[in-house]
């Protein structure tokens, strides 16, 4: 290799980093994972309003498994979203957690919601919070999930 100027070799560098940070911008789930999160959440909405307690905490507790083996081996890299594969080093050690954050945002979000339903007289609140959910899951997944890695600099 001939002799790099030191302006060439910084615009190289620079280039580099613009093409990790529109990689990383491209991390998140694919949108079939939200429509898939979206059915299991009014799955459980409908499981809570007219099966026994016992059932609803086992469906709770295998939807609770199934999302985080799901998630953790998407959001690993080692599996394909809709636009690119990355490694775990490139997507951050922090999206994990924003994950997590945001599902338990949802979950408060059903709960607050099945409240106000509840307290305005309608007879199956869980089920009516679920489908609100996963309305907001599923059509605004990915944006949501985008925005709240930016705010946490994930």
């Amino acid at each position: 290799m001939g002799h790099i100027a030191p302006e060439d070799a910084r615009a190289a560098l620079d280039a580099v980093e613009h093409a990790r940070a529109n990689i990383a911008e491209e991390i998140g789930l694919p949108r079939w994972y939200w429509w898939l999160l979206a059915a299991a959440w009014v799955g459980l909405g409908i499981v809570g309003a007219v099966c026994p307690q016992w059932v609803t905490i086992a469906a709770t507790i295998a939807f609770g498994a199934a999302h985080s083996t799901v998630a953790s081996r998407l959001l690993s890299g080692r599996r394909r979203t809709d636009q690119v594969q990355v490694s775990a080093d490139i997507a951050g050690h922090r999206t994990p957690i924003v994950v997590i954050g945001m599902l338990l945002g949802l979950v408060a979000l059903t709960i607050g919601t099945a409240f106000a339903l509840q307290a305005d007289g309608a007879h199956h609140s869980g089920i009516g919070a679920s489908v609100l959910v996963a309305a907001v899951v599923g059509f605004g997944g990915p944006e949501i999930l985008r925005v709240l890695r930016r705010w946490a600099r994930a």
